[in-house]
């Protein structure tokens, strides 16, 4: 098969599988929804958000499990693939939920994030107390009821194959949830606590927070989850992860540079939400380590307001040009792109599975949203 062959039956499979997906996501909120309602109709609104929110992204993690599965062996629109992509999905909108929680973010892909979805329906329907906190409240415990059918959507999927790689994807599993957590901690606690006088240990902790806040799980764990489930060995999965963690890698220093320099129209984010959220990026690490003091005290004295200007916004933009951290961080994402190309032309797949990693690979990180 020739490598244009292998990239056309790759594309038509991920399309393929992606419709699979949908109507598994599809029946399974239907099921939860009556589920719930049955409860009480109140609670309802409950999976409407959840469903809503999964509805809008581009299941990245879950095809990228469907390729791992498929990489490793696995057949072609297999259930126990569409089980686990699944799960996944569901753990990335638990995920955005308190994201936006943490961060304060108004929107998320151009639509009002969950709490305020809540928080309106508290002062449209004239409800006592502060519609604010009861938004946060209802958002808190929505994401808490997504990774709840996340978890019914893994379990699902382990059920179905042999006891050790069942074992294996759990263990996957477990560790990237605990990963997320503790990034997500890590990423607020940079925004508070005093500023890193080191670049090089700015940049560290950057990274770190970058590596397990989002890189792993968006990228690596989903690949290594399918394969394991698939029953690869720890040799393969040793080998998704050398061509995985750079892209995931690869796919979030994009996100920086897209959180200062993105098009709001596109990213469905406002410009310069990153600086105004305090994100300590590695793009903010990298301006640190090659501007004047002044404009590093001026950097330090607009991260984090609120209240930011579409002048300041500008001027933030201009010092990372100016300073060559835009540049760097085009440089860095570039050799990410290029040890991640090296690995997946040595994993041990076929043609099509490595076109369907590739593809996918290509998508993360040369996108402008």
């Amino acid at each position: 098969m020739t490598p244009s062959d292998a990239s056309v039956t790759a594309t038509q499979q991920d399309r393929d599988f992606s419709a699979l997906l949908d109507e598994r996501i599809t029946e399974f909120f239907a099921r939860e929804r009556e589920r719930v309602t049955g409860i009480s109709p109140h609670a309802t609104v409950l999976v409407d958000a959840i469903e809503d929110l999964t509805r809008g992204g581009k299941r990245l993690r879950a095809r990228l499990c469907y390729w791992g599965w498929r990489a490793a062996g696995g057949a072609v629109a297999d259930h126990v693939a569409v089980a686990a992509a699944a799960s996944l999905e569901l753990f990335q909108t638990a995920a955005l939920i308190h994201d936006d929680i943490l961060d304060r973010s108004d929107t998320r892909r151009g639509k009002p994030s969950v709490h305020r979805v809540f928080e309106a329906l508290h002062r449209d329907a004239g409800w006592s107390a502060d519609a604010a906190h009861f938004g946060v409240s209802a958002a808190v415990l929505t994401g808490d009821m997504s990774l709840s059918f996340a978890e019914q959507l893994f379990a699902d999927a382990t059920a179905r194959v042999a006891a050790d790689p069942a074992a294996t994807a759990r263990e996957i599993f477990s560790t990237m949830r605990t990963e997320v957590m503790a990034g997500q901690y890590l990423d607020i606690h940079a925004e508070v606590a005093p500023a890193v006088g080191d670049p090089e240990e700015q940049l560290e902790r950057a990274m770190t927070v970058l590596r397990y806040k989002s890189a792993k799980y968006s990228v690596e764990h989903p690949v290594e989850i399918g394969a394991a489930l698939a029953g690869a060995d720890r040799a393969f999965l040793a080998d998704c992860s050398a061509f995985a963690l750079p892209v995931g890698e690869a796919f979030q220093l994009r996100d920086d540079v897209l959180g200062v320099f993105g098009d709001p129209e596109t990213t469905g984010k406002p410009a310069g939400d990153d600086i105004r959220e305090g994100k300590r990026t590695a793009l903010i690490a990298l301006c640190a380590a090659s501007s004047s003091a002044e404009d590093i005290a001026w950097l330090e004295s607009v991260l984090g307001r609120a209240e930011l200007t579409e002048q300041e916004v500008h001027r933030a933009r201009d010092l990372m040009r100016d300073s060559g951290a835009h540049a760097r961080s085009e440089d860095l994402i570039a050799s990410l792109v290029r040890t991640a190309d090296t690995q997946l032309a040595r994993l041990r797949t076929d043609d099509v599975a490595r076109a369907g990693l590739q593809a996918l690979a290509d998508a993360a990180v040369r996108r402008a949203k």
